[in-house]
């Protein structure tokens, strides 16, 4: 099997029966610390759940990453409708990605003209993964991108029980997870340049997700309402995600333990569950050699965020004629993008500025990237260089604030 060839899902289904794929796992938690073992919830799976090889090939970290992806889809479906077949689940996971992907042209326009399912579902799958890698680049923070795909599980999940509350649910979830991400990493005592450079990056995009209360940094979970705490596997995904972001060095100081423990004690999880996901990672770390970071410094952040710039900027000179026109008629939004240039816009404005710019995002195909989940910590690289890069657009709406004072 290959899984960068046509064809690979039906042979994937065809080697594994329901009870190597499916009914082996005694629960949705058991499957969740499989996935966790092959490096999945990471962002590095060096490895597939089924206990037979899955392939004579040596496949890559994305290859395995795209066979777990739908492996944890289609485990969701069955585990949910244990009578449903392969089949039925494959048309509900292109049926949930079309949901997922609503008004995202860019991405739905990579689902192919095909009218056979398997082979719809893995072009959505090959975009899912090359959409993630286009906006940071190949190996430079797809690790970041794959961590974050267990969302689309999650997501899946509730697509299953509750359709319409899929995509309230998918934006909060992202913004949660990206939040509590980021507060783990600026827990942090000992901070080199590059930790810096993302908490700049993050501090920056939080403002455009959820405002945070840098008086208590667990606080800001309180008003994720969405969060019911009922859901172990969500629980779990943020513990473990938070630790492998702080655990870089592979030494928790105090203030990340600490932290931690605050999450803990927030997620109803006793301190056993703590030291479980500390050992987990460190287990995984041990045994594969990996430097699994949730922020890769093999590849610097500095280079992270240089070439996440470079991609924004391509992305509006590439759409410059359509952005322009789309900005025109938006009025408010060119007047706001203006002033975040020479001033700090409030919250509210803020929040305006999100909503529209991503509206933009989802009738511009190339632009659907920051829908996706991991897409909007970059948004303000989009606020702050459009400005930059259609000045014309601006000229008359530009506020001169030394004038007014």
């Amino acid at each position: 099997m290959n899984p960068s060839a046509a064809d690979w899902i039906k042979k994937f289904l065809n080697r594994f029966e329901k009870q190597s794929l499916v009914l082996r796992f005694n629960s949705e938690d058991d499957f969740y610390a499989h996935l966790k073992s092959s490096g999945f919830i990471y962002g590095v799976s060096i490895a597939a759940l089924p206990e037979e090889p899955v392939s004579h090939l040596k496949l890559s970290k994305e290859e395995f990453t795209k066979i777990n992806l739908f492996h944890g889809l289609l485990f969701t479906y069955l585990n949910n409708f244990p009578d449903g077949s392969f089949d039925e689940a494959i048309d509900s996971i292109v049926l949930f990605y079309k949901a997922l992907g609503k008004g995202k042209t860019g991405f739905l326009q990579k689902l192919v003209k095909t009218n056979a399912k398997d082979n719809q579902l893995e072009h959505i799958l090959s975009a899912r993964l090359q959409e993630t890698n286009t906006v940071l680049k190949k190996n430079s923070t797809s690790l970041i991108t794959f961590a974050l795909l267990y969302m689309d599980i999650l997501s899946f999940k509730v697509f299953l029980s509750t359709p319409k509350k899929l995509t309230h649910y998918t934006i909060e979830l992202e913004s949660t997870i990206i939040n509590c991400c980021f507060l783990a990493l600026r827990s942090k005592e000992r901070k080199n340049k590059y930790d810096k450079q993302l908490v700049a990056l993050f501090e920056s995009s939080s403002s455009y997700l959820n405002e945070i209360n840098h008086g208590d940094d667990i606080l800001w979970a309180e008003s994720a309402t969405y969060l019911t705490l009922k859901d172990g596997l969500e629980k779990k995904y943020l513990l473990d995600l938070c630790t492998l972001a702080v655990n870089d060095d592979h030494v928790l100081d105090a203030s990340e333990f600490q932290f931690l423990q605050q999450l803990t004690v927030f997620l109803d999880f006793s301190e056993e569950d703590l030291k479980q996901s500390i050992k987990d990672l460190s287990d995984f770390s041990e045994a594969h050699s990996a430097k699994i970071q949730l922020f890769e410094y093999s590849n610097p952040v500095h280079q992270f965020y240089k070439q996440s710039s470079e991609t924004v900027k391509k992305l509006i000179l590439r759409n410059k004629v359509r952005l322009t026109k789309e900005l025109e008629e938006s009025g408010e939004l060119m007047v706001l993008l203006g002033q975040s240039a020479v001033r700090d816009l409030t919250s509210e404005e803020k929040t305006k500025v999100k909503d529209q710019l991503l509206d933009i995002c989802k009738t511009i195909p190339s632009l659907t990237i920051f829908l996706l989940p991991g897409g909007t910590v970059l948004l303000p690289l989009l606020v702050k260089f459009i400005p930059k890069i259609l000045p014309s657009s601006f000229q008359d709406n530009r506020i001169d604030t030394k004038k007014r004072s």
